[in-house]
């Protein structure tokens, strides 16, 4: 079924909660199509994703990467899991920025991230993030067959396809977000 998957051992995901943090059970527990979702366990030392295309044989171009974006407005603060293919960039400064109403966007500390998700660093996903954050998907991403995302942690990945990644609370196409 997965293409994708290289030498991983994909399962299906609601019999392996144990590879995914509590946020992230939570979430594919009520994620409709969560019966077409898989994961797989990995060595948490290749979870960065060109070493572990490299190591595993999945390929890159279908890996997308969960960066977690902090926009600011005076005071205020706003929080977004973007979502784009491992090969593009995210426009953090034009498109994100925009699009939560912030007059400076970067990404969110490393620390920060980790603690508003209770997920891992090298292993966000937008699986399970807060649900008043909106998870902005570039194309590429949503019209995927397959991808290949982080599980919230390190030693596992989650595939997950496209339209399945968009049935998450928050999902929402933004144009133009990768290059």
């Amino acid at each position: 079924m997965w293409t994708i998957a290289g030498s991983l051992e994909p399962v299906p995901v609601l019999s392996r909660l144990d590879l995914v943090p509590e946020p992230v059970a939570l979430a594919l527990k009520t994620l409709d199509g969560a019966d077409r979702v898989a994961v797989a366990e990995i060595d948490p030392t290749l979870a960065d994703t060109a070493e572990f295309c490299a190591h595993y044989g999945s390929p890159l171009e279908a890996s997308a990467n969960c960066v977690v974006v902090a926009g600011k407005r005076g005071e205020v603060v706003r929080y977004a899991a973007c979502m784009v293919l491992a090969t593009m960039r995210a426009d953090v400064n034009g498109v994100i920025r925009k699009r939560l109403d912030a007059r400076k966007a970067s990404f969110a500390p490393m620390d920060e991230a980790v603690a508003l998700t209770g997920m891992e660093y090298g292993g966000i996903t937008p699986v399970g993030v807060p649900a008043d954050w909106p998870i902005l998907v570039s194309p590429e991403v949503a019209a995927a067959p397959e991808l290949i995302v982080g599980s919230g942690i390190r030693g596992s990945k989650i595939l997950i396809p496209g339209d399945v990644l968009m049935k998450l609370t928050g999902a929402e196409i933004l144009p133009d977000l990768a290059r």
